[in-house]
């Protein structure tokens, strides 16, 4: 099974993902608890880099107040942090990369090309969707390398599955 994914078709520049790698971006979600966030989507950026600010700050907080010396606590937080990533569900977010694609600008659609279909959404849309590479820590590999999610979770049941390619049109 190839594990690559391209972004083709109306952009400017031709976009390949590896899925593979996504593990260690930290721009992953939780897929678990991403749906349950009742603020989610175009949201989620932001309050990514609001939650980084706020553990920069934690961390500061706490080297000015126990020194530069790392407690125990510090070597637990990070196997808990390795653990969950080992067990963890993720996710992606795709507007990165289609935004990195540059749509040229009479590109209205993106057509997610699977093993055994087409399925055709309006690229606002795809910006708003998630990429599923993980299942309990490991790759999708029977019917992935990636499932698509619609940003508003109408399909968290039944994603598009076996993905190939997106093209945009």
């Amino acid at each position: 099974m190839n594990d690559i994914i391209l972004i083709t078709g109306n952009v400017k520049f031709t976009i390949t993902l590896d899925p593979g790698v996504w593990i260690f971006d930290d721009r992953k979600i939780d897929l678990n608890t991403y749906f349950l966030n009742p603020s989610h989507g175009q949201q989620h950026e932001q309050q990514d880099e609001e939650e980084e600010i706020k553990k920069l700050s934690a961390f500061w907080d706490r080297e000015i107040q126990e020194g530069a010396v790392f407690p125990p606590t510090l070597k637990t937080e990070k196997r808990f942090l390795k653990e969950k990533i080992i067990t963890g569900t993720f996710a992606m977010p795709l507007a990165p990369f289609l935004r990195n694609a540059q749509p040229l600008p009479d590109a209205k659609e993106l057509t997610i090309v699977t093993e055994h279909n087409e399925v055709t959404i309006p690229l606002e849309q795809a910006y708003e969707a998630i990429l599923g590479f993980s299942k309990d820590g490991k790759p999708l590999r029977e019917d992935g390398p990636v499932h698509f999610y619609f940003g508003d979770g109408s399909n968290r049941e039944a994603p598009i599955t076996h993905v190939r390619r997106f093209v945009i049109r």
